[in-house]
C-alpha cells in the first residue's frame, strides 16, 4: 500500500520562494500546493484539504492577517495548522499573528531552510493525527 503525503499549501507571492519551497519540501516527501496571493491561498485551503499551510503575510489580494482570520472561520479550515513565514517580525506582528491562530511565526531573515523543514515536520507530526481524527462536525472518523 502506497504512503499517503502530507499536503502542504505554500502561500507566499515571491515567485522564487515558492519553487524553492516546492522543491525542498517535494525532496522531503511531501505534496506541495503552491499559491501566489491571499485569495489564491484561501481557495486552495478549501479545495486541497492541505495538512499544513504555510502563510506569508505580505501579499496582494489579502494579507496573511486577513487569510488566518478567514482560515479560522471557516469549519472547513479552521483545524489546519499555519506556519507563518514572513518578513514582519516586529512582536506585535507575531502576537497577532499567533493570537489569529498560526501554530508557530518564522521570520524570514532569522531562519533557514532547514529549519523551517524541521518546523513543518514537527508539526505534522503533533498536528495531522488530530486532524485526521476529526471531521468537521469534531466526530471522529474511520
Amino acid at each position: 500500500m502506497a504512503e499517503i503525503k502530507a499536503k502542504i499549501l505554500f502561500v507566499d507571492d515571491d515567485n522564487f520562494l515558492r519553487k524553492v519551497y516546492q522543491a525542498e519540501l517535494g525532496e522531503k516527501g511531501y505534496e506541495v500546493i503552491l499559491a501566489a496571493d491571499g485569495q489564491e491561498g484561501l481557495e486552495k485551503a478549501q479545495i486541497s484539504d492541505p495538512d499544513l499551510i504555510i502563510l506569508d503575510m505580505i501579499m496582494p489580494q489579502k494579507n496573511g492577517f486577513e487569510v488566518l482570520t478567514e482560515l479560522q472561520n471557516n469549519p472547513a479550515t479552521k483545524n489546519i495548522p499555519v506556519i507563518i513565514l514572513s518578513n514582519l517580525g516586529q512582536k506585535d506582528d507575531i502576537k497577532k499573528g499567533l493570537d489569529l491562530g498560526a501554530v508557530d511565526y518564522l521570520v524570514k531573515d532569522n531562519i533557514t531552510l532547514v529549519t523551517i523543514t524541521d518546523k513543518i515536520s514537527q508539526y505534522l507530526n503533533s498536528k495531522t493525527m488530530s486532524k485526521q481524527a476529526k471531521n468537521g462536525n469534531g466526530q471522529v472518523v474511520k
